[in-house]
């Protein structure tokens, strides 16, 4: 049985985050027409055998990343976000039967004019951003006051600094807005009916090419920190290049299996040890190890 109850259901066309996921969906009740050559033909009357994803990822291949089917209407892909970075601009489409693109229409709140040999096409491609609206997401912004404001705009790396893509809510207190976003260091500001401010709150704050300040906000994610056996010893303590290498900051806990400790930490490559009653030791069931410069080796977690 499928998930999906209608069309459309994420925040953005053509995509959704699931933890360190990027899952590319394609469903054909979102879709009207599709073009080969110029011609638009009708979606309905297709007979769909495959479905592809392309974008400047990938060359705009038509013939790779192949979707698995899920049902009559739902294709998915699965890709982990730390195979993409910033330098993609992110943009692509759905190939139908390795021939027919799928064109998304402008109201789509993610569809930006698709461009070729810089002269503008009338289609349109869809864009993929890192941090999108979600009521349960794991960062919430807002901004106290402007009763009289007509619109709020959050803008920021993590939505390429777009100015109409997130529409903060009025509340009662100002504005407010709840994003899904992955972990990591961004720089943001508010656009109060068309005027740029950085955040009141956030003393955190970093110029920019215009001689103003953008706000930063650094978002972590959970990550667990194991140890299994050495039940007979007295401590263990977790040091890393996130604290400094402290040998008494993170004492672990002892558990029925060993020990555990879990931390929030900023996006990127962190190194670490425990050290087990005054003895230092790589993480035994970590198997991704590296040299620090300095001659040791050290266990490595990457949080993303």
């Amino acid at each position: 049985m499928s998930c999906y109850s209608s069309a459309q259901t994420q925040p953005f066309k053509g995509y959704k985050i699931e933890g360190d996921m990027l899952v590319f969906v394609f469903d054909k009740r979102d879709y009207e027409e599709a073009t080969i050559a110029s011609k638009r033909v009708d979606v309905e009357d297709l007979d769909i055998k495959n479905v592809v994803v392309s974008g400047e990822f990938n060359n705009w291949a038509k013939d790779k990343w192949g979707m698995i089917k899920i049902d009559e209407n739902i294709y998915e892909l699965r890709k982990k976000l730390s195979d993409f970075t910033d330098e993609f601009s992110w943009e692509f489409k759905f190939v139908i039967n390795n021939q027919y693109w799928a064109e998304p229409s402008r109201r789509d709140k993610n569809a930006v004019r698709a461009f070729e040999n810089g002269h503008a096409l009338q289609s349109y491609n869809l864009k993929m951003y890192m941090a999108y609206p979600d009521k349960n997401g794991n960062v919430t912004f807002t901004l106290n006051g402007y009763d009289d404001a007509q619109k709020v705009i959050l803008s920021g790396s993590f939505n390429k600094w777009n100015e109409q893509l997130f529409s903060m809510t009025k509340t009662k207190n100002g504005w407010a807005l709840t994003l899904k976003i992955r972990p990591g260091v961004y720089q943001y500001k508010f656009i109060v009916d068309g005027n740029w401010i950085e955040d009141p709150t956030n003393l955190r704050k970093t110029l920019n090419e215009f001689n103003g300040f953008n706000s930063i906000i650094d978002v972590k994610g959970r990550i667990n920190f194991i140890l299994d056996g050495f039940l007979e010893a007295k401590k263990v303590i977790l040091a890393g290049s996130f604290n400094n290498w402290s040998e008494s900051e993170c004492q672990m806990t002892r558990t029925k299996t060993g020990w555990a400790n879990t931390l929030m930490l900023s996006g990127g490559k962190h190194h670490y040890k425990f050290i087990v009653d005054g003895e230092w030791i790589l993480d035994p069931s970590n198997p991704v190890k590296e040299y620090d410069g300095k001659g040791n080796i050290n266990s490595v977690s990457m949080v993303k």
